[in-house]
């Protein structure tokens, strides 16, 4: 597992992203046994007490369970699974909107370049469109 930290956010917090980055991508699979809060600790070099707070905000929104002295898992909640992609992607949205207003392009245009950009194969960051 490999998580970059920033200084912004709480690492419990960015942890808690990072297992729904990994569930959006399908990376996690529905029902997926995950490390336990000592072994998450130990593999991103966090505290305990930070794992097992991410694991219990994980537990509280409905991406993990753990019965009894089992391993937690991966949600099978579709509704669940859904709604951490749609909120990903409304988060994403909101951030490039926000980006776009700032300069003023009028949204055919910015509908335009994004679905340009969307539909390329070879798509790589710091493309400029023609």
């Amino acid at each position: 597992m490999n998580v970059k930290f920033n200084n912004r956010d709480p690492v419990y917090v960015q942890v808690v992203r990072f297992f729904k980055e990994q569930i959006a991508k399908g990376l996690f699979e529905p029902g997926q046994e995950i490390p336990s809060r000592r072994e998450l600790a130990h593999q991103l070099k966090i505290n305990p007490n930070t794992a097992q707070r991410a694991y219990k905000e994980m537990e509280e929104q409905g991406l993990i369970f753990t019965e009894g002295n089992l391993p937690s898992r991966i949600t099978k909640d579709e509704g669940v699974l859904k709604k951490v992609r749609k909120e990903l992607i409304v988060e994403a949205v909101e951030t490039f909107v926000h980006s776009v207003r700032t300069i003023n392009v009028p949204l055919e245009e910015v509908l335009h370049i994004v679905k340009e950009y969307y539909e390329k194969d070879d798509f790589t960051r710091g493309n400029t469109h023609d």
